[in-house]
């Protein structure tokens, strides 16, 4: 076989990948052996593996226990949606977009108090130290784990109030911008960033991922008159989603 200018190793995994890609190899075939690489490729053992490895890291491939390394199923990805940040009086955000998209969500969720980190007192405009209430949420898709969410609210804003804690009190489960208005606080401004990193163990852990996948982080601040009143982290498996904006025209 000739190649071109590539490392070998990249050249026999964009092949493999070709011959996944195009279903000469489907999901749930044993990947050809390391031996079957070398011989078929005219490439070394350190090849053969390098080549492995990058399909592995791309999520191609998986490796089982005993058994060999084997082609993943590909999942046909599924949409989170993202509105605005004013829902429907009463409804979460997250429970008003997933019922707009058709899907079955739910949540489980958990609060503590802590101090700021250098990140988050950089992204609140708060003092190194100050304390915030951090919430973390796990949302589910008619079961399946799809959506991981950090959130930090400073409690110089919420602190002593009957929202200091998102998911208690007779405003437990709204959205942001509904709970800041039980305390007289209006939010006018919603920021989102949207990137992407290999996920962290625990994250993967969570959504079922493999080590190698990549998610999406969408960092997203609400402000009131130039306050950030909330910042979270929403992290969200990039083989398995898209996320999907519907914003209204001004």
């Amino acid at each position: 076989m000739t190649f071109g200018e590539q490392p070998a190793y990249l050249r026999v995994a964009s092949d493999l990948r070709q011959k996944i890609v195009n279903g000469a190899l489907p999901p749930h075939t044993r990947l050809p052996s390391q031996a079957r690489i070398r011989q078929e490729y005219g490439v070394s053992d350190t090849v053969a593996l390098e080549a492995r490895k990058v399909l592995m890291a791309e999520g191609l491939v998986e490796g089982r226990s005993g058994s060999g390394t084997y082609v993943r199923e590909r999942p046909v990805p599924r949409r989170v949606a993202r509105t605005g940040f004013r829902p429907p009086s009463g409804a979460s955000p997250f429970r008003q977009e997933q019922a707009d998209e058709g899907a079955r969500g739910t949540w489980e969720s958990s609060s503590e108090q802590e101090v700021a980190g250098p990140e988050i007192a950089g992204r609140l405009g708060i003092e190194l130290g100050d304390r915030v209430m951090r919430t973390r949420y796990l949302y589910r898709d008619a079961g399946e784990a799809m959506m991981i969410s950090t959130s930090w609210e400073p409690l110089a804003v919420t602190g002593r109030t009957p929202v200091m804690l998102p998911e208690e009190g007779p405003l437990g489960g709204c959205g942001v911008v509904e709970r800041m208005a039980a305390i007289d606080v209006v939010v006018d401004n919603v920021v989102e960033q949207v990137g992407a990193r290999p996920g962290l163990a625990e994250e993967l852990l969570a959504l079922g991922g493999v080590p190698g996948h990549v998610v999406m982080v969408i960092e997203r601040t609400y402000y009131a008159s130039g306050l950030a009143v909330e910042t979270a982290d929403v992290v969200v498996p990039a083989d398995r989603y898209r996320v999907a904006y519907h914003l209204p025209v001004r």
